[in-house]
């Protein structure tokens, strides 16, 4: 019965090695009992609804609603009604959590956007909370889906989720009443039956001793007041010492006069048992992000390694502590019922410098995960390999498939790492290369597009914190990288107020960086609104500065812009002679590259105005200059741009040539065939942190 030390380097939670439960440890798909209330939640989806009495069309989708206090299985009896109903909702399952494990509600914008997410549609970045409830249920008006809403905060929450459809069906969990949504019944969870009570003891305690001693397994289930999350714990305590009775576990249950809920006085004892180092790695496990463990979270905030971290998470999942989040990959969840009692421990057991050391760990390991999870993906690039290789082995993937599989499985955890790092209102170094590299790999796997609503997210705290702080030149940063993605999304009015308000940052940062970047930010949002003037203008002041601070190769890039803003404005003139003096820019750095592109510029500059052979003699000196740079679709995309202009001047055959040297040189892959036009050159807006103090 003596527990004996853990050995950290092991992990082995107790003396006798692994509890005998863990090799079957149990899973929350293994469903008990609750018979009586999933027919009686059947029997209320094809209940006849207020509405449909009085003869009115069902404003919504049927909201059943499982209600009770966390630990009493309300979760594990919704999942066990969506799957015996599923099959008749063709379009599938959609799922949201509305609360946080440590009780914060979550905003309804950020379910929505997860829901959307959930049926593969784009959710825009930087909509509302109107805009994206709205989208939802445009998007739901013509599906048949079982929407479960976990752990609901209040009425409001469910509401602004609900299909107007009455062919979907919501299930929703919550602690309380949805006072306000119309013609919602409560299915009110008490303790399992005894059977079944008895049944979830045995599944982690082992057979034995419940089938030679019923009546005490029975007695220890009423002292666990039949809550399946204390009857885990109990069971999980029985596993790990084969001599103890039942009985045993029962009385130490019952002495004293401790007059705390069941599921307390089981954590206590269960916790009081295990050894000091697994002990303080399981009060530790309140400072996960959005309550997901996996053995590096685990190994950052105790300091041990990670295959020490993960034996005993492993083991913490047979003693009831733990769930197993995700079959795949080793990801654990903390219970919900079990995140104020791990917090209450933590704050009364660890000094505040150590959980903020811990959570500092933590944020440096996720850091490090993000850098290589971006370095795979970059493997032409000798510094990226060099710096993969210099990282510990634990912290390499092996492809840049399991890189992405990483990613997509720890993303929520991720973005709740992103929040927990300025939930104290600060952005401190830590934060900030945090937040890069999120944003880095995030751009890296997914594409800045489809990360987008992510990205925003992202972004959106940094600008909160630097607000409050009063931070400008995060302030800036944070602006226009809200700009960029509301540009990419079609949002150029909201973009244009982001740039000038990025504008404002920088200049009282006194930085040149973000000014200039602004300004020609705004520059371009004008061009997308066809405001030409302006746009020019705007271009022309970021040239200003930058020809102020001798950076050539972004004056270069910076009269290519303003060549094109004059070009959509009709002014062939100051078109040739910015592009000219982009021409002049490039050849002075030796970009090959980029004097190729600005003469097929110029020469479409010169067949809008009319001098379609000028045009052809520019565009062969581009085609020369697009060899040399080695760059063939640039080739490509001149010789087609040749084979047009040799059509307009009547030499068809000639033209013929061109495009079917255009078709060698891509192997049949051709650009559009009604513009073949190269890109006018734009600046490159990376979605990162931008900050002085940030490095990769």
């Amino acid at each position: 019965m003596a527990d004996q030390a853990v050995d950290i380097g092991g992990a082995r939670v107790s003396g006798t090695g692994r509890p005998p439960a863990v090799e079957t440890a149990p899973t929350d798909s293994q469903f008990l009992g609750r018979t009586r209330e999933l027919k009686e939640l059947r029997a209320d989806i094809g209940r006849a609804g207020l509405n449909t009495l009085a003869g009115r069309k069902a404003p919504h989708a049927r909201v059943l609603l499982v209600a009770g206090r966390p630990g009493f299985g309300r979760t594990a009896l919704a999942e066990e009604l969506v799957r015996q109903v599923t099959d008749g909702y063709p379009d599938g399952v959609l799922r949201a959590r509305l609360t946080e494990p440590d009780g914060t509600r979550v905003p309804v914008e950020r379910a929505a956007r997860e829901l959307l997410g959930e049926l593969g549609l784009p959710a825009p970045a930087g909509a509302d909370e109107d805009d994206l409830s709205e989208a939802l249920r445009e998007a739901l008006a013509d599906r048949r889906v079982v929407v479960l809403l976990d752990d609901a905060a209040d009425a409001e929450q469910v509401d602004a989720l609900l299909p107007d459809t009455p062919d979907s069906l919501v299930v929703a969990v919550s602690e309380g009443p949805l006072t306000g949504i119309s013609d919602v019944r409560p299915c009110t969870l008490g303790g399992l039956d005894t059977k079944s009570a008895v049944e979830l003891l045995e599944r982690f305690s082992g057979s034995v001793r419940i089938t030679v001693d019923p009546r005490s397994a029975e007695g220890l289930a009423e002292v666990c007041g039949a809550q399946p999350a204390a009857l885990r714990l109990a069971g999980g305590w029985l596993a790990a010492r084969p001599a103890a009775a039942v009985s045993d576990l029962a009385k130490q249950l019952r002495a004293g006069d401790d007059d705390s809920p069941p599921l307390a006085r089981v954590f206590k004892l269960a916790y009081a048992s295990l050894p000091t180092a697994a002990a303080r790695i399981l009060r530790l496990l309140a400072l996960a992000p959005a309550g997901l463990v996996d053995p590096h979270v685990a190994s950052g905030l105790a300091g041990c390694s990670v295959g020490a971290a993960r034996t005993t998470l492993d083991d913490f999942v047979a003693l009831g502590f733990l769930h197993q989040a995700d079959a795949a990959l080793p990801q654990y969840e903390v219970p919900g019922c079990l995140q104020p009692l791990l917090w209450s421990l933590a704050e009364r057991q660890e000094r505040p410098g150590e959980l903020q050391l811990a959570r500092a760990r933590m944020l440096e390991r996720t850091v490090r995960l993000l850098q290589s999870c971006r370095a795979i993906t970059e493997t032409d690039s000798p510094m990226a390999r060099e710096k993969l290789l210099a990282m510990p082995k634990a912290l390499r993937f092996p492809t840049p498939r399991a890189a992405e599989e990483w990613l997509r499985a720890r993303r929520p955890a991720l973005l709740a790492a992103a929040r927990l790092a300025v939930a104290d209102g600060e952005l401190d170094t830590l934060a900030r290369r945090l937040m890069s590299q999120l944003v880095r790999a995030m751009v890296a796997h997914f594409g800045t597009q489809a990360a987008a609503p992510d990205l925003y997210g992202v972004h959106r705290l940094v600008l909160d914190v630097a607000e409050r702080r009063d931070l400008p030149r995060e302030q800036a940063a944070a602006l226009l990288n809200l700009g960029d993605l509301d540009a990419r999304t079609g949002r150029t009015q909201a973009a244009l107020a982001r740039y000038r308000a990025a504008l404002d940052a920088g200049r009282r940062a006194n930085d040149p960086y973000a000014t200039g970047r602004a300004m020609e930010s705004v520059g371009g949002a004008h061009q997308e609104l066809e405001d030409y003037d302006r746009a020019a203008d705007w271009y022309g002041r970021a040239l200003a500065q930058r020809l102020a601070r001798d950076e050539r190769e972004d004056a270069a890039r910076l009269y290519g812009r303003i060549a094109t803003a004059h070009t959509y404005a009709g002014r062939y003139g100051e078109a040739l002679r910015n592009w000219s003096s982009a021409l002049t820019g490039h050849r002075r750095l030796g970009d090959v590259g980029g004097q190729a592109r600005a003469l097929s510029e110029m020469a479409r500059v010169q067949e809008y105005a009319g001098r379609p052979e000028e045009a052809l003699g520019t565009c062969q000196e581009a085609a020369e200059w697009a060899r040399r740079a080695d760059d063939t679709r640039l080739q490509a995309a001149i010789q087609l741009r040749i084979a047009d202009t040799l059509e307009r001047l009547g030499d068809p055959a000639a033209a013929r040539l061109h495009r079917g040297a255009a078709e060698r040189l891509l192997d049949d892959e051709v650009p559009d065939p009604e513009t073949h036009e190269i890109e006018p050159e734009q600046d490159a807006n990376a979605c990162e942190i931008r900050s002085a103090s940030v490095k990769d």
